[in-house]
């Protein structure tokens, strides 16, 4: 089985006092179940530059309508942020049901959508270093 990447998770600085909680979870191909993910954390400090553009970005991200209706970005890959200032998911923890979406992400906002993903694997990838 391979496993495909489905959904990654991003918790601003709520987790823990001034640190940033990441979980990535994959999907093996052809399973409606994620694997689990414990959330590794990293100070906040170190990485707020990467959190103010990953907000940024989400902020202005359109969404599948209906929610979880139809994978608008392409890449089968999920985003969960949830802060006080912005909850943001797109997609499901089991993938797109299916259908057309009644919003459709234009090219450059699947290129923005693409530098999102590269954010949260390089928090993730931070998150890790610091174990």
């Amino acid at each position: 089985m391979v496993a495909v990447p489905l959904l990654r998770f991003l918790f601003p600085p709520t987790f823990k006092p001034n640190t940033i909680a990441v979980a990535l979870a994959t999907r093996a191909d052809g399973t409606p179940a994620l694997s689990s993910a414990l959330p590794k954390s990293l100070p906040a400090a170190s990485s707020e530059a990467l959190v103010e553009e990953l907000h940024s970005i989400l902020n202005i991200l359109p969404l599948e309508v209906p929610p979880g209706s139809q994978d608008i970005y392409g890449m089968d890959i999920s985003i969960m942020w949830g802060s006080e200032e912005l909850e943001w998911c797109n997609g499901g923890p089991q993938g797109c049901g299916g259908g057309e979406s009644m919003v459709q992400a234009t090219p450059e906002e699947k290129e923005k959508f693409k530098r999102a993903v590269a954010i949260v694997q390089e928090l993730a990838d931070r998150a890790e270093k610091e174990r």
